[in-house]
């Protein structure tokens, strides 16, 4: 009588290609997972990018496999599968990294903008209060009011000073008349050269005039960096730190990859150290390090150095 059961012989085979039947199973319940993870990571890449770039393009990531690692005689060989979790899993790390980084950049770039426009506020009351006349006193009865003579007040004391008779006037006039007026037929940069020529023949005031005109005009144009640079610089020399430090981290603000964004940053250090407010001054100078350290000149960075010697920066 024939035996139901099968020759003991068959047995072993049917042991070796029982994994055989099984890992195909296995390969697809898991793709779902790592499917599912890839399409995670694609949202929040996303998400990061448009942190990044607000209002540009995306940059593509460039991502490259890995070379495989050395098999080593006796190992099983990693299947497509487990190569692809292991890739993924270096993906998600990355991106964890990344997110981090954004999010402590914009903290801290966040407090430096409210930081900055609480001391703007406070700033701008202030010369608010200093240009408003006093209240006028009638005099009491029985008693005469003695006239009283008022001094030139912050940095116009020099240019009232100097005005302070017709011949220094007429004098300065026609000194300012004397500052040629380029004429190239690019209006843009002929209003900044003359503006430029008003600062470095140090009619400070005349150059202000102008380089707001400059501004108010060709805001946008490319030579606007410079303009809003050089009248913070204008403030500056006339004594005029409070005004300058505004100029300054406007034209950084509005114009960060403008050819003047790194000097006015390394200027508004400087405008904040003569306001008092070195710690002000030390966020500034880590800004500026952070932004333009891999890119700024010599006279920049010697700047920025004796800027935090004089402040004390940590």
């Amino acid at each position: 009588m024939r035996s139901l059961f099968p020759s003991c012989a068959f047995l072993p085979l049917l042991f070796a290609l029982t994994p055989l039947a099984s890992a195909p199973a296995s390969a697809q319940s898991d793709t779902p997972s790592v499917q599912v993870r890839v399409d995670r990571l694609e949202k929040e890449m996303k998400a990061v990018q448009r942190k990044v770039f607000p209002g540009g393009t995306p940059i593509e990531p460039d991502i490259t496999r890995a070379p495989a690692p050395a098999v080593v005689p006796g190992t099983p060989a990693s299947t497509p599968v487990s190569d692809l979790i292991a890739r993924v899993d270096a993906l998600e790390g990355q991106l964890a990294s990344l997110t981090g980084q954004v999010e402590q950049n914009s903290f801290k770039l966040k407090q430096l903008e409210d930081g900055f426009a609480k001391y703007k506020a406070e700033t701008d009351a202030k010369l608010a209060t200093a240009a408003s006349p006093p209240p006028a006193v009638a005099p009491t009865q029985g008693t005469t009011a003695k006239p009283t003579t008022a001094k030139p007040t912050s940095a116009a004391a020099g240019t009232t000073t100097a005005a302070a008779t017709p011949a220094a006037a007429a004098a300065r006039k026609a000194a300012v008349a004397a500052i040629e007026l380029p004429d190239t037929g690019d209006f843009a940069m002929d209003a900044y050269t003359y503006g430029y020529r008003l600062w470095d023949a140090k009619f400070y005031p005349e150059a202000q005039t102008q380089l707001k005109a400059t501004l108010d005009k060709f805001g946008t144009a490319p030579v606007a960096s410079r303009t809003a640079n050089l009248l913070g610089r204008a403030y500056l020399d006339d004594g005029k730190p409070a005004l300058a430090s505004v100029a300054f981290y406007e034209n950084y603000q509005k114009r960060p990859k403008g050819d003047r964004a790194a000097d006015s940053l390394t200027w508004l250090g400087e405008a904040l150290i003569q306001l008092k407010k070195p710690a002000d001054a030390c966020k500034v100078y880590s800004e500026l390090e952070q932004v333009y350290g891999a890119t700024l000149n010599a006279t920049l960075r010697a700047m920025m150095t004796k800027g935090r010697e004089r402040a004390k920066c940590a």
